[in-house]
């Protein structure tokens, strides 16, 4: 229902209405009028349109506007009648009246900005307004000119074709943190500002054939070519002056204002950031890599290499580390671990197990017993890093690498006609968790075969199952080929690893090569099976002068190595309990006596009395030769052994 048309009918309003029509008319309109009609009737309400602000000749600095004065009065004439209008119609009670920003300049807006602004106009893009931090900095424009040649600031930075683009789409467009070199003064200044170009109209321009004159630097006031008479002076603005009549039909121009807002102190931060996260990060991979073996040791047996590559710039370095550490007698012991997390701290644990790890090695304990040791030590280091590790021993002699693991991912094993196989079971919690007793396990690994040791940076994924990166480096496995180095830079290309990989990796393959011709006549095997009683030690030494002088040793090392034959043999005569077995093995670099029995009580080194008959064997054994050990055998009993240096060349 129309209630403004029933109004006038109802009771009183006719009174109330004629004295809001006094009160409201103007000094110029008869009261009848600005009651709505002859007829007294009370017009519908009409809403005010306010024209959409541009950008006009009367918004110019003081220096290039003759008469600005006039204008600001113009503009607060116009602002005051739109003030009083709005206050009469929309709130007839209000107590003042309302303010607005009708009567602002835009000069006085953009002009007191930090910012740089700058207005053009026209497919050219040709220089309206700079504002005086854009001139601060670049200098004064001339207005008219084109933005190539006025503007060369803004083409160097490629804005260009930006602005063309915000002209076509009339959406405005914004690059960031754009460095800026201004060379004006005596030294070029340098800073970073993020652009943005903003679509807008720019006046509206006549159609006369006067409108495309090219800007007299000597006669132009800074005036738009639509703000210009026919005889080059600016029109007057509309308002106090008057209005003046265009020669023809009016269109807006189409211009881009752009503003650039500094940023150079945020982008100088972020780069101070930056460095510092850097000299973090490589403090911590020198860390980290000073804690890795600066070189593999080489077993005579098996060929080993590793490789080591931290995660991508932006990725703090990790915890994963290797180690490869000859257990002697031919054996081998092959270590690869993670430690969960990343940083200084990380690696600081990483290094600390490693250090065990190589500690515990020297005890010559099977697989799942250094682990056990580890897991101990992991929980005194810090309980809240979490660790997994694998650690394995290969021996040439059963051509077999046992292995135990705890937590970690499995070891593969490729054989001499490719076939790929992991390691399974035993795998215990990881290292840290205590209260889990580990076991080990076994696979063989003869002539002709290579296994690889890797962390979960090579393999995990986070959009994919870690299966599924297992399954993809069996199959990259299988087809890998050549040396141990060249097969770790294979398998981290066919799993996409590059120097941006957001995690650690650690990979370390070992072969153990078939030999053939002149390589197998270096490596040999001989065995004797000792039965007990006093006729063993005479056949030890006869066995052992018989098979060294068929390697063609010298008579110095053969007869070294048949006294050493003779006191292990001796000693496990008078120490251990049957079965007895005495084997002599050489390598092209060390030859090998290593006697074993079904005792497991392991002989250690001690200085005898002048008056003992007993106790000198391993002494002369350590005397003799480059290095001795002893470990218990997994079946029961132990193994005693002792390698002498062969001749170079």
């Amino acid at each position: 229902m129309n209630f403004t048309r029933w109004s006038a009918r109802l009771p009183g309003t006719q009174r109330r209405a004629a004295a809001r029509t006094d009160r409201g008319a103007g000094p110029s309109q008869p009261p009848s009028t600005a009651s709505g009609g002859a007829n007294g009737s009370v017009p519908a309400a009409r809403a005010e349109t306010v024209p959409r602000t541009r950008l006009h000749a009367a918004d110019k600095p003081a220096d290039k506007t003759p008469d600005k004065s006039a204008d600001k009065a113009a503009d607060k004439a116009c602002g005051a009648t739109r003030r009083t209008a709005t206050a009469t119609a929309d709130a007839p009670e209000a107590q003042g009246p309302v303010p607005t920003l009708d009567g602002l300049s835009v000069h006085e807006v953009l002009g007191q900005l930090p910012a740089l602004v700058a207005v053009v106009y026209g497919p050219e893009h040709r220089v309206a307004y700079v504002n005086d931090a854009y001139a601060a900095l670049f200098g004064r424009r001339a207005p008219g000119a084109p933005a190539r040649t006025a503007l060369p600031e803004l083409e160097a930075l490629g804005l260009l074709p930006l602005m063309d683009q915000v002209l076509r789409s009339g959406k405005p467009r914004t690059v960031k943190s754009r460095r800026v070199t201004a060379e004006g003064g005596d030294t070029p200044r340098h800073g970073y500002y993020t652009f943005t170009c903003t679509p807008i109209e720019v006046g509206a321009a006549d159609t006369a054939p006067a409108t495309a004159r090219p800007p007299d630097p000597e006669r132009d006031d800074g005036a738009l070519p639509h703000e210009r008479t026919a005889t080059g002076g600016a029109h007057e603005a509309d308002g106090a002056h008057g209005t003046h009549e265009s020669p023809g039909p009016r269109e807006p121009y189409q211009g881009v204002l752009v503003f650039a807002a500094d940023v150079t102190d945020q982008i100088e931060s972020a780069e101070r950031l930056r460095a510092s996260e850097r000299r973090q990060r490589e403090a911590a991979v020198t860390l980290q890599r000073s804690l890795l073996p600066q070189e593999l040791e080489q077993p005579d047996d098996l060929r080993v290499a590793a490789t080591y590559q931290p995660g991508g710039t932006d990725a703090a370095v990790g915890g994963d580390w290797y180690d490869v550490i000859t257990l002697g007698a031919g054996r081998t012991a092959l270590v690869i671990g993670d430690v969960m997390g990343r940083g200084v701290r990380a690696a600081a644990v990483m290094g600390q197990l490693r250090t065990a790890v190589r500690a515990y090695a020297r005890l010559d304990l099977p697989p799942h017993e250094v682990l056990q040791l580890l897991d101990g030590l992991a929980a005194e280091i810090d309980a809240s890093q979490i660790a997994t590790c694998v650690y394995a021993v290969h021996d040439p002699n059963e051509g077999r690498l046992v292995y135990a693991s705890a937590g970690h991912l499995p070891i593969l094993v490729r054989d001499p006609d490719g076939t790929v196989r992991r390691a399974a079971e035993p795998t215990g919690p990881p290292l840290g968790t205590g209260g889990w007793l580990h076991s080990s396990g076994s696979m063989p690994l003869g002539p002709g075969a290579s296994a690889v040791l890797y962390t979960d940076g090579l393999v995990e994924r986070r959009d994919e199952d870690i299966d599924t990166g297992v399954a993809s480096l069996e199959r990259a496995f299988a087809g890998a080929t050549g040396s141990p180095q060249v097969m770790c830079d294979r398998l981290l290309r066919a799993l996409g690893i590059t120097a941006e990989h957001d995690d650690d990796v650690a990979v370390l393959v070992l072969q153990h090569p078939a030999r053939t011709g002149h390589d197998a006549e270096l490596f040999h095997n001989a065995a004797l099976e000792l039965l007990g009683g006093i006729e063993a030690a005479p056949r030890a030494r006869a066995f052992a002068s018989g098979v060294l002088a068929s390697w063609r040793f010298p008579t110095e090392l053969r007869d070294l190595g048949v006294l050493a034959a003779s006191e292990l043999v001796a000693n496990s005569l008078q120490h251990g309990t049957p079965p007895m077995r005495l084997r002599l093995r050489r390598t092209d670099r060390r030859l090998i006596i290593e006697v074993t029995d079904g005792d497991d009580h392991l002989p250690r080194r001690r200085k005898p009395e002048p008056a003992d008959e007993a106790g000198r064997g391993i002494s002369i054994i350590a005397t003799i030769a480059s290095s001795w050990g002893s470990r218990r055998t997994p079946g029961g009993g132990k193994a005693v052994w002792c390698e002498f240096a062969l001749p170079m060349g």
